[in-house]
């Protein structure tokens, strides 16, 4: 039993099964297209909300220390992404990093993992961009009927429309190539950056020195509950729930870590790439240093334009700039946080299409969706229906309380490739590495040690979801995926010609 579950694809196999002319994807992008995907994603909600909740809640103005740690432990992890996606450079991310160190087991739990990751998180984020745009159709006096608007909070029968048709109008797109997707993309990151700066530049003007006098503000107990800091951190370690102080800086940091969110996905796209060796480390890192300097700029503005206690949870960065007197700086704000979130969705949607691409190619999933496009060369199949269900998903489902999901779910393949590193270097020490973890395994051990701290710092109802999640996905694995692997299927033929 122990054999089959843990039996590895080798390297080279998994590199030659890209090669198949029907399953082979077109490779069109550059280490700028990798960056722009990883900018294009990372670059969202997160830094658009999420920063005056776990200032005013958290970190007050210390949410840039947040963000600060919370960049470190993606770059912990970029660190060991880069030398397995230069390494073995295949569709399906931390999935075919797991399979070739960790075994079939261990890679069909974390792509049921990914799975789960990305689809919730092309859901949310299409609901958030649903909400802004409605907004600006309400400014503009067009209003949509009630029946047809966001979900959350919403009674009786209703389905987003703009949410489900953002989705159906992205799957047609990434069906129509991967390239296509690229020059949306930079378009789209263009504009979302230039708003960001926007916010750094403009706002460094109206920063009050006196915003900053209580930077780490003193930790104050809290009643159960009423805390975003997990209770598995106080039945482990005994600390009592408290906001602000030095607990909250990392309280916030389990939270801000959804804006780091999508820098993996690039990861995702190394089959496309012409270059993978030598252009994934560069999407990777290059993308996830742009947007760490952004982010922590982003929250040192913003706190010293407005006392933290006085910041806006739902819209911060528009809200404080209304505070000074600038409104149009707000309208400019939303529009660009709207446009942006668009490609959010995009990446997130093509990540997820290529780990179920991967595992259909595997065999663990049908591998009627193994195929490609005759023209386009990219993965249609998979690609129609996961965009259909979470078109519908995001229509029909008030998801504020399965956003937390998603931060489990990529710590989670963080773990997972980082012990897959330090594995992949005592089993294989002959492949070529174009990028090598420096330090292994003191950086994939600290890696794993991060990811699972911030794990802890998520509610104990978030384990529950996902526990529940991986018990589905390991039903599936030995009704369906064990048996019908192309592993399993190689083994048999094996045994017959044996015999």
């Amino acid at each position: 039993m122990s054999s089959t579950l843990f039996r590895t694809k080798k390297v080279e196999q998994s590199i030659l099964d890209t090669e198949e002319p029907e399953h082979a994807l077109k490779k069109s992008l550059s280490a700028l297209d990798l960056t722009v995907f990883g900018v294009g994603v990372i670059i969202g909600t997160g830094i658009f909300v999420l920063t005056g909740t776990v200032a005013k809640n958290n970190a007050g103005p210390a949410v840039a220390l947040a963000f600060v740690v919370a960049g470190v432990v993606c770059a912990l992890a970029a660190l060991c992404y880069a030398e397995f996606a230069s390494t073995v450079p295949v569709a399906g991310s931390a999935y075919t990093f797991s399979y070739a160190s960790l075994g079939e087991l261990p890679a069909w739990i974390i792509g049921w993992d990914l799975v789960l990751e990305f689809a919730l998180g092309t859901a949310v984020v299409s609901v958030g961009w649903s909400g802004y745009i409605a907004s600006l159709l309400d400014n503009a006096g067009w209003h949509l009927p009630a029946a047809l608007g966001s979900r959350d909070g919403a009674h009786g029968f209703g389905f987003d429309i703009l949410a489900a048709a953002l989705v159906l109008v992205l799957t047609a797109i990434l069906v129509l190539g991967t390239k296509l997707s690229a020059r949306v993309t930079s378009i789209v990151v263009a504009i979302k950056v230039t708003v960001v700066l926007t916010v750094i530049i403009a706002g460094a003007f109206f920063v009050k020195g006196d915003n900053y006098n209580d930077f780490i503000p003193k930790a104050k107990p809290v009643a159960a509950g009423d805390s975003l800091q997990s209770p598995l951190i106080q039945l482990m370690f005994g600390w009592a729930p408290s906001n602000f102080g030095v607990m909250g800086i990392f309280t916030a940091a389990s939270v801000v870590f959804f804006a780091f969110i999508g820098f993996d996905v690039v990861a995702t796209a190394a089959e496309e790439t012409r270059n993978p060796q030598r252009d994934m480390p560069r999407g990777i890192l290059g993308s996830l240093v742009i947007c760490t300097t952004l982010y922590v700029a982003v929250s040192i503005v913003v706190t010293g334009m407005q006392n933290y206690r006085e910041l806006d949870i739902s819209a911060p960065l528009a809200e404080a700039f209304k505070a000074t007197g600038h409104p149009w700086f707000a309208g400019f704000i939303s529009f660009g946080a709207a446009v942006g979130l668009t490609t959010v969705c995009m990446i997130l949607l093509l990540g997820q299409t290529r780990v179920f691409f991967a595992m259909s190619r595997d065999g663990l999933l049908p591998t009627f969706f193994s195929h490609v496009h005759p023209k386009f060369r990219t993965p249609h199949r998979p690609t129609i229906l996961l965009g259909v269900i979470i078109a519908i998903v995001a229509g029909f489902t008030p998801l504020s309380e399965l956003a937390e999901l998603v931060n489990i779910g990529t710590l989670f393949a963080f773990v997972v490739v980082a012990i897959g590193v330090i594995i992949l270097r005592k089993s294989r020490p002959d492949l070529p590495r174009a990028f090598r973890t420096p330090w292994v395994p003191v950086i994939p051990i600290l890696s794993v040690l991060a990811s699972l701290w911030l794990m802890l710092n998520l509610p104990a109802e978030t384990w529950l979801r996902f526990a529940i999640w991986m018990v589905i996905g390991f039903a599936v694995y030995f009704l369906y995926g064990r048996s019908h692997s192309r592993l399993a299927r190689q083994q048999e033929e094996t045994r017959a010609g044996s015999s």
